[in-house]
């Protein structure tokens, strides 16, 4: 299902001898667009193991990657990719969010003191060819029509959330999980 082309580390050595270290890292790998429908107690558990491997593992792995090259350079800031499913209980996609929501404060935590910032966003709906692939359109639309900013959010939406989390601006900003989602979650 998912195979490293390039281990986490080797990506980390060849931004670092490109680039002169790092100060950033976005975990956005995921698969959701095309993932299979089924319940937690029957999915097949190869592929639950590759689902988690690439969903929540291969985040911890390229954070553990970089940190090393972040802290030579005086700290930096990760943004891992959550989403609002973490929220609300839907299967092994959820739970996969959810744990990465865990790993989020848990990094954040462990890498405070060397100044490495951690957080996520978690995206809510968006206008994704995976979100086309695996919610059919009748749903898609009635969702919309219930959100507080009834669209769909846009891949600009998410990149303009992690590039605040990732600026000077989100400083004092740390283990926290930024919805962005139009309303489609309310949690305290």
């Amino acid at each position: 299902m998912w195979a490293v082309k390039t281990p986490p580390l080797a990506l980390a050595a060849q931004a670092c001898r490109l680039y002169g270290g790092i100060d950033f890292l976005v975990n956005n790998a995921a698969l959701f667009g095309g993932m299979k429908q089924e319940p937690l107690l029957t999915v097949d558990w190869g592929y639950y193991q590759s689902f988690m491997n690439v969903n929540l593992d291969g985040a911890l792995l390229c954070a553990r990657a970089c940190v090393p090259a972040m802290r030579e350079r005086g700290g930096g800031a990760i943004v891992n990719q959550s989403s609002t499913a973490a929220w609300m209980g839907v299967g092994y996609y959820g739970l996969s969010k959810l744990a990465i929501n865990g790993l989020t404060q848990c990094l954040a935590r462990e890498l405070g003191p060397v100044k490495v910032r951690v957080n996520a966003i978690a995206p809510g709906p968006t206008d994704t060819e995976a979100l086309a692939k695996q919610v059919p359109e009748a749903y898609t639309r009635q969702l919309v029509a219930q959100l507080p900013l009834a669209r769909l959010g846009t891949p600009h939406d998410m990149a303009q959330a992690c590039l605040f989390l990732l600026s000077d601006s989100a400083a004092w900003i740390t283990g926290h999980v930024l919805a962005v989602d139009g309303g489609h979650v309310f949690r305290p």
